[in-house]
């Protein structure tokens, strides 16, 4: 892992200029390898580690929400840690200005001309810890960057590096010291994972490793970056057939029909794409209805805002609704 350098990109273009992607088995090993590793730090969380993973190479971020102190902030370091890649966290606070975030225009003295200094979103993943913590206008600035992936400052516009992955974790708790999240950024999660307390075993088992040095401090990177770059290619290759493609428009067509907001159009790219992930885990290079019901409620749930009382919930059970009425292809 290293420090975030805006300029450097992984050499993984062919002769044509286009991305050569690896083959799905060999995904599926990177999967495995990464998996395996971050599982020395993390452990009973192997289906949510799958998820942050297969985010990655959906091209997609990922929302972190559960109580304080189940590893929600060492899960995303491990995954990070298991890259050798450019990796920022940036600790939300009230007082974090948007500046902090994308960079500023400084005065430089001796050139007696404006240079801009990079903030920590210019890096492959960037850890957004607690980011329910800043108020509104400083998590907007993160608007732009997970959608475009680039920054505008003061008139300038700067691409980000390829991939750039937002990991982001929040508190389910502590109402009235932390700021919900606007939608609109919400929405740009492609999922949103909650991790839950271990059982006793599981606890256990974490005590054991952490008693003296912690797992983190010798975790070592496991691929690369040109790796995850091509397997996000061969991802993207993955079939997707028009049966397939109706089938999640309908669900999302289901959740529109049945609560105050439904799943938006990005939130049914945002499914396609995580299931064309979920293809390759199983080395398919064509999606089936199965991958999409396996990821339509981290995909779509967070997206759905329900009234119930007068007062909004959240959009898990439309999403099961949606799933058992919609029809299988």
């Amino acid at each position: 892992m290293t420090d975030a350098n805006p300029s450097s990109q992984p050499e993984t273009t062919n002769q044509l200029g286009t991305i050569d992607p690896l083959p799905v088995s060999a995904v599926a090993n990177l999967v495995e390898t990464v998996r395996e590793n971050v599982t020395r730090v993390i452990v009973g969380h192997d289906e949510e580690v799958d998820h942050v993973i297969t985010t990655i190479l959906s091209r997609g971020h990922v929302l972190l929400d559960d109580v304080p102190g189940v590893g929600k902030t060492m899960l995303a370091r491990s995954i990070a840690r298991s890259i050798d890649c450019s990796f920022r966290r940036v600790q939300f606070t009230p007082d974090l200005l948007p500046s902090d975030i994308t960079g500023v225009n400084v005065f430089n003295q001796k050139t007696r001309e404006f240079e801009f200094q990079h903030g920590p979103v210019f890096a492959n993943v960037v850890l957004g810890d607690e980011i329910n913590r800043a108020p509104p206008k400083t998590q907007s600035a993160l608007l732009e960057a997970m959608e475009e992936r680039q920054v505008t400052v003061d008139g300038d516009t700067r691409p980000l590096p390829n991939p750039f992955v937002v990991i982001a974790t929040q508190n389910a708790i502590e109402p009235n010291r932390t700021y919900e999240l606007p939608f609109a950024e919400v929405d740009r999660f492609m999922k949103k994972l909650s991790l839950g307390y271990p059982n006793t075993d599981e606890e256990a088992e974490m005590l054991g490793r952490t008693v003296g040095h912690h797992p983190i401090e010798g975790l070592e990177p496991v691929t690369d970056l040109e790796s995850i770059v091509r397997a996000r290619e061969t991802v993207a290759n993955v079939a997707v057939e028009p049966p397939v493609r109706e089938y999640a428009s309908e669900l999302a067509g289901y959740t529109r029909e049945h609560a105050h907001i439904g799943a938006s159009p990005r939130g049914t790219i945002a499914l396609l794409r995580a299931a064309q992930a979920r293809a390759v885990l199983d080395e398919r290079e064509y999606v089936i209805p199965d991958d999409i019901q396996h990821e339509a409620p981290y995909v779509f749930a967070h997206r759905i805002k329900t009234k119930a009382n007068g007062r909004e919930t959240d959009g898990a059970t439309v999403v099961e609704d949606a799933l058992e009425h919609v029809r299988v292809p």
